[in-house]
């Protein structure tokens, strides 16, 4: 237990220099591109002098040095600063999208998990048949299909042709989510509610978005999947449970599938971090009111302390589920020791 403490405080600890490191690469990356906010704002036509007022007014009149030591303190008092395109602090925006898209990776994940596990299964209990063949090229394609154009593609069929999906948004317009959201999460919200019109309402707009997600991702899982299952239904504990008369199922899905999880586990936590880059196109593409959508916005306008807020809570949710996923090691293999 002691050696599990030491190690969640050391792996906490190296997220700081991280996080230094990636906040002075966006911090000089943004200022160094062509534009600057108070051309977003006031246009190219604007005086002069009302620029220069603007900049003092934002303080992107000051050496960089002294932009970024002043941002590292306010970020040392854990203050993201305020906007420099809406009167608004960065926090707020980031508060009302962070449920949102919090909400379309968890679904995004699973089926990701839901598709490509029991497919990578499946294609090592059936190796060399044409069923493992037609499952490997699904992962194969799926792992190469741009996200955006799976998105598309779901919307067109889906949302158009058959009209069964809704295309864009998290609620339909006539859904007043003021009626039901208290914690953002909509679907946990609804159902906190009572509210069962409103939940098939949130549960129909979530499901193109993070089935888009799942569907990419689960390429990645099918191929690791039954590439460690095939190594783990040559062991021996395999040979002598079905030299008992152990049901084909259970060997597989169960003693099988259960010891070839580690290296699944260690992928969904590195893949998460795509997933949240996935996000970002999911949601422009769907009109999903998320982090990725406000990032987009905000990079268009030139906001700089948005863009760094939003990147700083996105490399935060990728270390918090990466120590996540190195804690269950322990919980799932006795054998894991820190």
């Amino acid at each position: 237990m002691k050696g599990l403490l030491r190690y969640a405080i050391t792996r906490i600890l190296m997220t700081i220099p991280m996080l230094f490191i990636l906040l002075t690469i966006v911090f000089l990356v943004l200022r160094v591109m062509p534009g600057d906010p108070v051309s977003a704002m006031l246009g190219a036509h604007a005086p002069e002098r009302v620029i220069e007022e603007k900049k003092e007014e934002l303080g992107l009149n000051k050496p960089i040095m002294v932009q970024y030591v002043n941002y590292l303190g306010q970020l040392a008092r854990f203050d993201l600063g305020n906007s420099m395109v809406l009167k608004q602090r960065v926090s707020a925006p980031i508060k009302e999208k962070l449920p949102a898209t919090i909400e379309l990776t968890f679904w995004g994940m699973f089926f990701t998990l839901l598709i490509g596990v029991p497919l990578g299964a499946y294609a090592a209990n059936k190796r060399r048949t044409g069923r493992d063949f037609g499952i490997r090229l699904y992962g194969n394609i799926a792992y190469c299909i741009p996200v955006y154009w799976m998105g598309l593609m779901l919307q067109l069929i889906f949302g158009v042709w058959l009209k069964w999906l809704p295309v864009a948004g998290r609620t339909s317009p006539r859904m007043l989510s003021s009626q039901f959201s208290k914690t953002g999460f909509y679907l946990f919200d609804t159902l906190l509610a009572g509210n069962l019109r409103a939940f098939n309402d949130v549960a129909v707009h979530l499901l193109l978005p993070s089935l888009t997600l799942g569907i990419v991702l689960s390429g990645i899982f099918v191929r690791l999947t039954r590439a460690n299952m095939l190594d783990v239904l040559k062991s021996d504990y395999v040979l002598a449970a079905r030299a008992r008369g152990v049901s084909e199922k259970l060997v597989v899905y169960k003693h099988g599938l259960k010891n070839a999880f580690i290296p699944i586990l260690t992928m969904l936590g590195l893949q998460f971090a795509i997933l949240l880059a996935g996000a970002v196109l999911t949601e422009t593409t769907f009109s999903w009111p998320g982090m990725g959508r406000l990032l987009m916005e905000r990079i268009y306008l030139r906001d700089y302390p948005t863009v760094q807020g939003v990147i700083v809570v996105f490399a935060l949710m990728v270390s918090v589920i990466s120590l996540m996923v190195d804690l269950l090691y322990a919980a799932i293999d006795p054998r894991v020791k820190y």
